[in-house]
């Protein structure tokens, strides 16, 4: 009877103690969830775990648009001094301002995925024709243009730009796995389509 006492104590006492570990490691998840919430974790740790699983197209459509965004912003870049028009400057100013932060973030998503970051000016010459890329003389002649035919010349180069990346985006919508580039490529075909209305009526041609 002592021993059946004792093995029952025992039990009882395990048990006891396999609560408090339990009720410990709840209040230490808390915790870390809580210091999560201040960023204090690693951000590249706590992004890859919860941003979701990426693929083969998420991570093409990452190392496309980088140099493909690249370009454009080269091409606004150029526009406050050799632009004639108000309207063609605003919108230079507009498309900088959004594809600057992008870029910044499709090399974060590549970095924590193991990949290679294009380098500047990387794949350029292989993504020429592709995407609306402009080539190596496109952009000379774009440099050398001013007023009018600047605006004419940046309007009609960057609405081929943005219908290639408009393309890009609906097969990173169909291909893509990762949540957060596809939340992306919808926002690029939403403003970037908005954007190539905006540069036909510049043009004349709505």
């Amino acid at each position: 009877m002592n021993n059946n006492l004792i093995r029952r104590t025992a039990l009882v006492a395990a048990a006891g103690a396999a609560s408090l570990v339990l009720a410990a490691c709840g209040s230490t998840d808390n915790a870390s969830t809580g210091h999560d919430g201040h960023g204090s974790s690693s951000p590249s740790a706590s992004a890859s775990a919860s941003q979701g699983k990426h693929n083969a197209a998420d991570i093409a459509f990452a190392k496309g648009m980088i140099p493909h965004h690249r370009q454009a912003v080269e091409m606004a870049d150029l526009a406050p001094s050799r632009a004639e028009s108000a309207e063609v400057k605003t919108l230079a100013g507009e498309i900088k301002k959004a594809q600057d932060p992008e870029i910044k973030t499709l090399s974060g998503w590549l970095t924590s995925w193991g990949q290679e970051v294009p380098a500047e000016g990387a794949m350029d010459h292989s993504m020429h024709g592709t995407g609306g890329m402009m080539t190596a003389e496109d952009m000379d002649s774009l440099k050398k243009a001013s007023g009018k035919a600047f605006d004419t010349a940046f309007l009609e180069m960057m609405i081929k730009h943005h219908e290639g990346a408009v393309e890009m985006a609906k097969t990173e919508k169909t291909d893509g796995s990762f949540p957060g580039a596809k939340k992306m490529a919808d926002a690029i075909i939403t403003s970037q389509t908005a954007e190539i209305t905006r540069m036909n009526t510049l043009l004349g041609k709505n």
